[in-house]
């Protein structure tokens, strides 16, 4: 176990403007890390990430998100474990698969994603970033919850305060503060709807989550209040940075682009691509329940534990040619890539499996299928290169195009 001193910090500059040859030399030289500024243990290799997400062996907790994340949402379904997680999953599960998907919220979606794209669709130029890939997945998540879209630059402004503070590394006070009022602000919005939906259910997600029972447990108001504040954040940035990340990756790739122009059906595999090479997470963090050996070393008892997502979905032992988007890989199951049994780790694995993984997959598929038809010559501005920025997530902050207008 090293403590790198030759690798730039994953707090410096040079780190966020460009992470993956740090992650190449984590990988090959520092597999374990102890990183102090953070005071956690740092992995980078594929066979680590994927051993502590599926936990076969109850070596991690996510005690962490005590900490982590509590502080903006409250108590989410997150921290829990054993009988306690089973229920609360299965009380919020079926909204998120199943005819529910289907029949609820694909018209929402593709509604949604319709609305944006009549903005700019006789333009002739747009950037998908601003104008389509940060309004959509939030302006849908307040559509199936049954909230007024009036409000979608409180829940933007909410959801951005809520991942800068679960990025805020080096914990910089102005950004804690910010996140914590956003738990004030989004509780005395939310709590009053909550309990005038109770008495007053319809057809949408908030009233779904109100009357769901399971072996005799309903959620309370604090329980639905948390799960929608992780909703918007969770379901906001990394739907987001995915769109935004799918079509940038295609544009430097116009092969690619063409191919899934095309046939349509390889959206699945450029997003599930997508999700190895550029995933909108970079890192999550888990605790040790006890000594765990690793690669590198040992993790103690009750330390966190800093998994690197976009180190080990490029790990050389797990992918040929990790450095390369390539949708016509065969070393990715793209019929596995939106489930429990997914071999990228964009999502996590075992128990704390990503819920809303098919609702990504759906918006993914509409709002990429619709920004096609509607931008059949979609290229890049004059010189545009996309660029990623972030640490904690990591996605295109601007991504402008042309097209010609039908």
């Amino acid at each position: 176990m090293t403590t790198a001193p030759d690798l730039p910090d994953i707090l410096s500059r040079e780190f966020a403007e460009d992470p993956y040859p740090a992650y190449g030399v984590m990988r090959g030289s520092a597999p374990l890390i102890w990183h102090e500024a953070t005071q956690s243990y740092i992995l980078s290799r594929y066979e680590d990430v994927e051993r502590v997400f599926k936990d076969r062996e109850g070596q991690f907790t996510t005690d962490n998100y005590g900490w982590q994340i509590e502080p903006v949402h409250g108590k989410t379904i997150l921290q829990l474990s054993g009988r306690e997680h089973a229920v609360r999953r299965a009380l919020v599960a079926p909204a998120f698969r199943g005819r529910d998907l289907q029949d609820k919220f694909l018209p929402v979606i593709e509604a949604n994603a319709r609305e944006l794209i009549d903005g700019f669709r006789e333009s002739g130029r747009a950037d998908i970033v601003a104008d389509f890939a940060t309004r959509f997945p939030v302006n849908v998540i307040a559509d199936m919850l049954g909230l007024d879209k009036g409000d979608h630059e409180r829940f933007h402004r909410w959801y951005t305060s809520v991942i800068a503070f679960l990025g805020n590394l080096a914990g910089d006070p102005e950004v804690t503060a910010a996140g914590e009022r956003t738990r004030v602000e989004f509780a005395e919005y939310m709590l009053p709807i909550i309990r005038h939906r109770r008495d007053n259910l319809g057809d949408d997600l908030l009233s779904a989550l109100c009357a769901a029972e399971v072996d005799g447990v309903r959620m309370s108001d604090e329980d639905i209040k948390a799960f929608c504040s992780l909703l918007l954040a969770a379901g906001g940035e990394t739907t987001d940075k995915a769109i935004a990340s799918i079509f940038a990756n295609l544009l430097v790739n116009p092969d690619q682009l063409e191919a899934v122009r095309a046939e349509r059906s390889l959206i699945d595999r450029a997003f599930a691509e997508t999700l190895r090479f550029t995933p909108p997470v970079h890192m999550i963090m888990r605790q040790s329940a006890v000594d765990v050996e690793v690669s590198g070393g040992t993790i103690p008892a009750g330390k966190t534990v800093t998994c690197l997502i976009g180190a080990a979905n490029r790990d050389p032992e797990r992918y040929a040619e990790p450095d390369r988007f390539n949708i016509f890989r065969d070393d990715l199951t793209t019929t596995s890539a939106f489930s429990a049994a997914a071999d990228h780790l964009a999502f996590a694995l075992g128990r704390h499996f990503c819920v809303g993984a098919l609702l990504a997959r759906a918006e993914v598929e509409i709002g990429v299928n619709q920004l096609l038809d509607a931008m059949p010559d979609l290229r890049l501005d004059d010189d545009f290169r996309p660029a990623e920025q972030g640490v904690f997530t990591r996605g295109p902050q601007s991504l402008p195009v042309r097209f010609t207008v039908a």
